[in-house]
């Protein structure tokens, strides 16, 4: 099956124009050429796609599917075309829950003084890469290991201390700070995903009583905010996901959380030296 784009265009156009001749001043071509290229696609689809009258066309049953589709695909490519223009003129940094909470502004102005030809742009993606793995970031943000996956090389940058989220109706809220054993009586939210919880921070025997599975950081806040769970989180996650009925408190016996920047083994970004020096300056105290 031989499915050129440029003919997926050509029957989009006919589609949008109603007949071959529009389509055909529309492309730029002679009216020949269009009628060609959308009997080759449908020679190489198998199927009739339109009903040719001496005046309009219209689209087949099976021609109302493959357009829609075709848009789709038309769609991706120029996504592709489009993470293709922008190679090098920005540099992506994805992150799935908070960028680099306090010190995002920091190290925006010190990346803008220094290079102000190449945008230093952050963009949110809640997935396990955060946004690597699909091209939507160039550098991730990552707070938990990408462990085993050898596509991906890593360069911790700082560390931060982990917080508690809990309702501002909630007894905790009236405390500084909280302890692990106070969590534990409520119902924890977790997102085993992106989040940076699991039930391994207790010690064996004293972890929470119930655990509720959440997929993001909204989600998440606005079950605690609900007073429907309590939350543990990064300190960046306080910063800069505030949240009215969620409050937020240091958790005195805790680890901090250490943090990474990702990239492709195989293609860092040119300036990545400097992102990992300006990154690290940025977690000194």
């Amino acid at each position: 099956m031989d499915v050129q784009v440029r003919r997926l265009r050509v029957f989009i156009a006919v589609v949008e124009a109603g007949t071959f001749t529009d389509a055909a001043v529309a492309l730029g071509v002679s009216q020949a050429a269009v009628s060609r290229s959308v009997a080759a696609l449908e020679a190489a689809l198998g199927v009739r796609l339109l009903q040719r009258t001496t005046r309009h066309v219209s689209l087949t049953v099976i021609g109302t599917q493959v357009h829609a589709a075709a848009r789709r695909v038309l769609e991706e490519v120029a996504h592709l075309e489009q993470i293709v223009a922008t190679d090098g003129a920005e540099l992506r940094i994805g992150y799935a829950w908070a960028a680099l909470g306090k010190h995002t502004r920091r190290l925006q102005k010190t990346w803008a003084a220094a290079h102000p030809d190449v945008p230093l742009v952050f963009v949110q993606s809640s997935t396990l890469t955060a946004g690597l793995s699909d091209g939507t970031a160039d550098v991730a943000v990552v707070r938990k290991p990408l462990d085993g996956d050898a596509r991906f090389a890593t360069a911790l940058v700082g560390t931060e201390s982990r917080v508690a989220a809990v309702a501002t109706d909630n007894p905790l809220s009236r405390k500084r700070s909280v302890r692990l054993a106070d969590l534990s009586r409520y119902t924890v939210a977790i997102d085993d995903r992106t989040g940076t919880t699991t039930p391994d921070l207790w010690a064996p025997g004293a972890g929470p009583a119930r655990i509720r599975t959440t997929h993001g950081v909204d989600e998440w806040l606005t079950l605690i905010a609900a007073g429907q769970a309590v939350g543990l989180t990064s300190e960046a996650t306080a910063n800069q996901n505030p949240r009215p009925g969620v409050a937020y408190r240091a958790v005195r016996d805790s680890a901090p959380i250490l943090v990474w920047l990702a990239w492709w083994r195989d293609n860092p970004p040119p300036l990545l030296p400097d992102l990992l020096t300006m990154t690290c300056e940025a977690y000194r105290p």
